[in-house]
Parts: C-alpha cells; structure tokens; sequence
C-alpha cells in the first residue's frame, strides 16, 4: 500500500508539513540548516503516488559511531491510521539501522489537551489521542507518559499559546493593561528591526542569561537564524530615548506649573489633580535624570526573536535589560508581535514552554497575556538497536538529569 523516499525535497517537506494541522516549526526543512551541529534527512511517504506523511530527521553522533535519531513535532501524518503509523515508523527504524542509530526519539505536535488557565480543572481530553498513542505502541514505540516538567523531555509537553485576533488587546487582564499604558507613559516604543539590530538584541540576551544564570544563544547563532528564516524571522525590539523623554517630562512639568499658578483656590479638585500630576511627572524626572548619566540618549531595552513557519510563529528568544524593569517594555513588545502575526495571517503565536503544575514564574508571566494552555501527546523512543537500546537510554536520561540539575 504505502512507499517511501529518502532524501526529498525541502520544498515537497515543507508544502506538506504547511498544508497539515501538525504545523510546526521545528518540523521545517530550515530548522536542520540551524541544527547545523546534527545530521539531517527528509523522509517523504505515500500511498498510490500521493504524499500522506513526511519526517525531518536529526541525526546525532554518538560514540562508537553510533548515532540517534530525533523527530522534533513529527512525523507529521495521520496517526489514526494503523497501517500508516505502523509503515512509518518501520521505515524510520530501517532507516535508523542505516544509521547505526541506537534509538530514535519523536514527540509529534498533536494536543493532548487545550484550555485558559481558569479552565484547567474542567479541561478535558482530546478524544482520539488515546487511540494515537495506542497505535504507535502496538508499532513498537515506547511512550514516555504524560511528563510535567520542561527537563523531562526534549521539547516542551506544556506550552503557552497564543490564538491571534483583529482586537487582541481586548483579552487581556486589566492589569497587563495598566502596564502597557505605563511602557507607554515611559517613552517606551515598539519596532521590527533587522540584521543590522542583531549585536544589539543579543546584547539584551545576554543580560538574561546572566541575571538568570542561564545559557541561551549568542549573536552569530541570532544572526543565522535570520538570515536562513529571511523575512519569517521576526526580530521585535523595544527602546526609549531618554533624552527625548526627560524634555518631554520637563515640558510637562513646566505646563502643570503653569496650570498650578493659573487655578482659583476655589478649585480645590483641579488643584489636587494638577498636585498629582506634579508630583507623578517629577518623580519620571528624577528617575530619568539618573538614567541619562548612564546610559546613551537611545536605548534598546528588549527584545524577542521570533519565527514564522506557514500560518504558525513560534517566538523563541528574549531578553530584557533589568535596569529598566519598571519600564515594563514586554507589555509593549509582546502586543505588538501578536497584532504583527495576525496582520500576516499567522492564526497563533506560541510563547513557549510552561512547567505543567502551572505555577512557576513563566506560566504567570505569560498568563498576562491570556494564553491558551496547550499540553502536547509527549515523547515516544522507538528502539532500534535493541541490545543496547536500553544502556542508551538509562545513559541519555542520566545525563539530561544531570545537565538540569546545575
């Protein structure tokens, strides 16, 4: 019934994994290009000459010139369909032996479950995905369960998405809101930058990774995302020019004084609200007064790095300047790229990984922004060296748990 190709084009994989509802990123023929520290191969799969599942393919070296395999948000096809299912991941296993790979890994973008964070106890499951999970079994792959946090697997299982619309501000809390009001008050402003802003984005990147003590990516890796990705690479960056803003406090203050020194004392409530004023616009001045002594008259304060593939985006770095947390400049960054995306047609933006007891500080940052919660089928290994398939994986997972623990 079913055939394979290895070796298709990154064109016929790409207009397949579009034209799918398993849309994903890291399943485009450019996310490999990227990847550039593993191997890659495109895998195409029919039935009667017309194409039903497509696989990009890492290979990792390993030791002893073995390899494994990792299928990031694939095989894309439909996993309803037992012949199907049972066909492809022969061929991967084929494939994989080829390879001298001990085990492949996948973990295929289908939900398990989708719901807001208010809905979470009523949330229910998606009523195929037990049967998909049932079939991959029966075809040999080993599933690794419903994980709850980020460093039990590869990807993500939890993830916070965002479903884009004409009036996106309107979803929001009242107090994302407020602070998007106070970026603005504080001069912060919004805009798409380009290879040029690359040194300055990674910058503010590195800022991140040291407050937080983590490692993300340097410049060069920034910059060759965009120039594979081109114009699907979206590079948002928020700024202020201080200078600019201090004369405009100044000026307001000036006009409050004035407005002061022009009212009856009569008028008492006129007189308390231009106080208020005075004093609000005489703090910025204060604040920013020191800002200037430090810091050049424009400033990059922000930024995210984001990347479209299809009608999906997938934003996958940022980085902020905590100097300037008070600025709030996400809550002007993130509106932004959401109201970009549906402006280029793009129906969600995904703002990444959540733990899944959905209380740690990136599910309550990102809940600011009215996301839907989205848990993923998880990760399968399908064993392919069988002897040594399991001293592989006791040896992957210890390392994985070690690499987290630091």
């Amino acid at each position: 019934m079913f055939t394979s190709k290895i070796g298709i084009s990154e064109e016929e994989h790409d207009n397949f994994a579009k034209a799918s509802q398993q849309t994903n990123l890291l399943q485009s023929a450019k996310w490999a290009q990227l990847k550039d520290n593993w191997g890659n191969e495109r895998i195409g799969f029919y039935q009667d000459g017309q194409m039903v599942a497509t696989a990009s393919i890492l290979i990792k070296q390993l030791p002893l010139g073995f390899t494994m395999l990792y299928i990031p948000r694939g095989p894309i096809m439909d996993y309803g369909n037992r012949d199907l299912v049972n066909f492809v991941l022969k061929t991967i296993r084929q494939f994989g032996k080829k390879k001298h790979a001990l085990f492949a890994k996948f973990d295929p973008a289908l939900l398990l479950r989708q719901y807001k964070l208010d809905e979470v106890d009523t949330a229910t499951e998606n009523a195929q995905v037990r049967q998909f999970i049932a079939n991959l079994e029966k075809a040999g792959a080993e599933w690794t369960g419903e994980t709850t946090t980020i460093a039990e697997s590869i990807q993500p299982r939890y993830q916070a998405n965002v479903y884009t619309q004409e009036d996106i501000l309107a979803t929001f809390p009242k107090h994302t809101k407020r602070l998007m009001k106070d970026a603005i008050n504080r001069g912060v402003k919004t805009n798409r930058g380009s290879l040029d802003d690359i040194k300055t984005f990674a910058d503010v990147v590195a800022l991140t990774e040291n407050r937080k003590g983590v490692a993300l990516r340097n410049e060069d890796y920034f910059r060759k995302m965009m120039t594979i990705y081109g114009d699907d690479a979206y590079l948002h960056l928020a700024r202020v020019n201080l200078h600019e803003r201090l004369a405009q406090y100044k000026e307001q203050l000036a006009q409050i004084e004035k407005d002061l020194a022009e009212t009856a004392e009569n008028q008492k409530k006129r007189l308390t609200k231009l106080a208020q004023q005075q004093n609000s616009v005489q703090k910025y001045i204060t604040e920013f007064e020191e800002y200037v002594k430090e810091y050049p008259d424009d400033l990059v304060i922000a930024g995210i790095l984001s990347v479209r593939f299809g009608n999906v985006m997938e934003m996958l770095y940022a980085g902020m300047n905590e100097d300037f947390k008070k600025f709030y400049p996400q809550y002007s960054l993130y509106p932004k790229v959401f109201e970009d995306a549906y402006q280029d047609g793009i129906i969600w933006a995904n703002m990444g990984g959540v733990e899944g007891t959905l209380d740690d500080g990136l599910t309550k940052f990102k809940s600011n922004f009215n996301p839907t919660i989205e848990e993923f089928i998880g990760e399968f290994n399908l064993p392919i060296n069988k002897p040594l398939y399991k001293l592989a994986n006791f040896a992957y997972d210890y390392r994985k748990k070690k690499a987290h623990s630091h």
